[in-house]
Formats: structure tokens, C-alpha cells, sequence
């Protein structure tokens, strides 16, 4: 998994699978998911990241484990 900052554009990528996209759907208006051809989800885009994240450059990341 991948999570990109993009500061210039205010662009928050979150990049679960280097599959190619086969598909984009915009579920609510500045969040796009991307899929790959089997419907897979690739990646999801948060436009205007700064308006809608706390902090978008800031990466808290905590695996849970099951019992």
C-alpha cells in the first residue's frame, strides 16, 4: 500500500494494489475510486484533501491483530 500528498494539486492517493485501472467511479463528489478489471479496488483519490482531512500529510499507520 501506497500514500501520496500531492500539496500542488491538494491531492490525497491511497494505492492498495500497482494493478492497472479499469474502471473510475466518483462515489461522492472529490472521492474517486479506481478499479482494476475484475472490480478489484485499486486505488481511492480524495480531492480538495485538505478541506476534507484533519491532516492529509500526516500518516498514522496501525496494524491490529487478530486473538
Amino acid at each position: 500500500m501506497k500514500v501520496i500528498y500531492d500539496r500542488e494539486t491538494d491531492a490525497l492517493t491511497i494505492i492498495f494494489a500497482e494493478t492497472p485501472v479499469a474502471e473510475s467511479d466518483e462515489d461522492k463528489p472529490g472521492v474517486i475510486l479506481d478499479y482494476d478489471d475484475k472490480g478489484n479496488l485499486v486505488s481511492l483519490e480524495i480531492l480538495d484533501a485538505s478541506r476534507r482531512v484533519t491532516v492529509p500529510s500526516k500518516i498514522e499507520y496501525q496494524v491490529s491483530l487478530a486473538a
